[in-house]
């Protein structure tokens, strides 16, 4: 419970427990990232990466484009420091810019492409444990 408190109080919440008009019925044709919950977005306006303990999300997403072979965004990463350790840590805020790529298609709806990687650039400071650009490959 303490954790679910958390991950809400930091607004590290899932895409799809936000109501934005950004997340509204999208056409099928469109590629989509798949969240924590394995549903299908387009321009959320929120990410969770970290979907085992929450402690690392993007937030204030504003894409700047959204196509058949990447989107591009900038944002807010919301990543909690773990000092003294995890549970005791503060979440801290770091500008990023966000892109995402490399689709394919997405093994619940072999019919639709789903981005396979999302690459983050920090274009100042940033969670002292990475590097200024990190690449994660995407669940399916």
């Amino acid at each position: 419970m303490i954790f679910a408190a958390t991950v809400l109080a930091a607004g590290l919440v899932p895409a799809t427990a936000s109501a934005s008009p950004s997340m509204a019925a999208q056409p099928d044709d469109q590629v989509v990232v798949v969240d924590c919950f394995m549903k299908a977005q387009v321009r959320p306006s929120e990410f969770l990466i970290a979907c085992g303990d929450g402690n690392s999300g993007l937030t204030e997403l504003e894409w700047s484009s959204w196509g058949p072979r990447s989107a591009v965004a900038s944002g807010t990463n919301v990543v909690n420091d773990c000092k003294p350790y995890c549970a005791a840590g503060t979440f801290r805020s770091y500008p990023v810019n966000v892109r995402l790529e490399r689709p394919e298609a997405w093994e619940k709806d072999p019919g639709r492409q789903r981005y396979g990687q999302l690459h983050l650039s920090f274009p100042g400071s940033r969670p002292e444990h990475l590097p200024p650009e990190v690449t994660y490959k995407l669940w399916d």
